[in-house]
C-alpha cells in the first residue's frame, strides 16, 4: 500500500472521469449476485467496461457483468458497479475496495451496497429484502491494513456503519411502496464454500441475521473516506442446517431476480430524498 496505491486510485478515477464527461456522480451503487437489473433503470446510461479501468480485474462470479454504468436515477447523477470483486476470487482486500476509493475520489458522497445472502433468522421467508443495520466482519481481512492510503482515515468510526438517516429513509420508502423490508445484522465470511450447519449455529449465537461473502470491505473503505453507507441484502435462501434444501448459486441468482424490482424501487425512493 502507499504511494503506488494512491497513484492507481488516481489513474483509475481519471479513466472513469474521462468517460463521464460532464456527469458528476453523487451516489454509487454496488450490485450483488442476481441484482443486475437495477443497472437497467439508469437513464442516459454510459457503460464503462471494468477492463478499461486501471487496477480493475474482470469479475469472476456468475451474475456479475463487469461494468460501471453511469447516468441518472430519479434525476440524481450516479455510478452503478455491475460486477463486484470478491476476496474469495483471490483478490487482496485493497483490490476489492479499489472501486469504493475511486468513487470517493470522483466526489461520490453516498455508497449503496447490495448483496445476496443466506437467511439465518428463523422468521425470514426467502426471497426477501433485509436492510443492513450493522455487520460482523468474519472475513479476517480489512482494506485499511498497511500504510495509510492518501484520503483514508486511519481509525474510522464504525459505530454507525450503515447511516441511520438513510436507513430511516429506506424504511419510509418501503412503507409507502408496500415493500416488505426486514432489518438485521449481516455477517461476512470469506467463502467461497457455503457455511456448515455448525457455522450457522455459531453465527446465530453471535447475533447475525444473514450471511454472505461480500460488502464489508467496501463499507469499511467508504467509512474511511467519510462516505455515508446504506446496505440491502437479498435473502435468497435459508442458510445451511435450517432447511433440508441443498444450497446452490443458481438458486441464489434466481431468487435475486425475484426481488430486484423491489430493490430498484427502494433505492430509487431513497435517492429521491437525497
Amino acid at each position: 500500500m502507499g504511494a503506488a496505491d494512491s497513484d492507481l486510485i488516481r489513474r483509475a478515477a481519471d479513466a472513469v472521469a474521462e468517460r463521464l464527461g460532464s456527469l458528476r456522480p453523487r451516489v454509487a451503487i454496488v450490485l450483488g449476485s442476481g441484482l443486475g437489473a437495477v443497472a437497467d433503470a439508469v437513464q442516459s446510461a454510459t457503460r464503462i467496461p471494468q477492463s478499461a479501468i486501471p487496477g480493475f480485474p474482470e469479475p469472476g462470479a456468475p451474475g456479475h457483468k463487469g461494468e460501471l454504468v453511469a447516468g441518472t436515477l430519479a434525476g440524481v447523477p450516479l455510478l452503478v458497479q455491475s460486477g463486484r470483486f470478491h476476496l474469495y476470487e483471490g483478490h487482496a482486500a485493497e483490490v476489492v475496495a479499489l472501486p469504493t476509493r475511486v468513487f470517493a475520489r470522483l466526489g461520490v458522497e453516498t455508497l449503496i451496497v447490495t448483496n445476496a445472502a443466506g437467511g439465518i433468522r428463523h422468521t425470514f421467508r426467502p426471497p426477501t429484502l433485509m436492510l443492513i443495520a450493522d455487520h460482523i466482519n468474519l472475513m479476517f481481512r480489512n482494506p485499511l491494513v498497511g500504510p495509510v492510503v492518501e484520503g483514508d482515515e486511519r481509525f474510522p468510526d464504525m459505530s454507525d456503519p450503515y447511516d441511520s438517516g438513510l436507513r430511516a429513509s429506506a424504511r419510509a420508502v418501503a412503507r409507502a411502496e408496500g415493500i416488505p423490508l426486514e432489518e438485521g445484522v449481516y455477517a461476512a465470511l470469506l467463502g467461497p464454500s457455503f457455511e456448515t450447519p455448525a457455522e450457522i449455529r455459531m453465527l446465530q449465537r453471535l447475533g447475525a441475521d444473514a450471511v454472505g461473502m461480500s460488502t464489508v470491505p467496501e463499507v469499511i473503505a467508504a467509512r474511511a473516506r467519510g462516505m455515508r453507507c446504506l446496505g440491502f441484502s437479498s435473502v435468497t435462501n435459508v442458510a445451511a442446517g435450517l432447511s433440508a434444501q441443498k444450497l446452490s448459486h443458481v438458486e441464489v441468482l434466481e431468487a435475486g431476480t425475484q426481488v430486484a424490482g423491489q430493490l430498484e424501487r427502494l433505492i430509487t425512493g431513497v435517492i429521491k430524498g437525497l
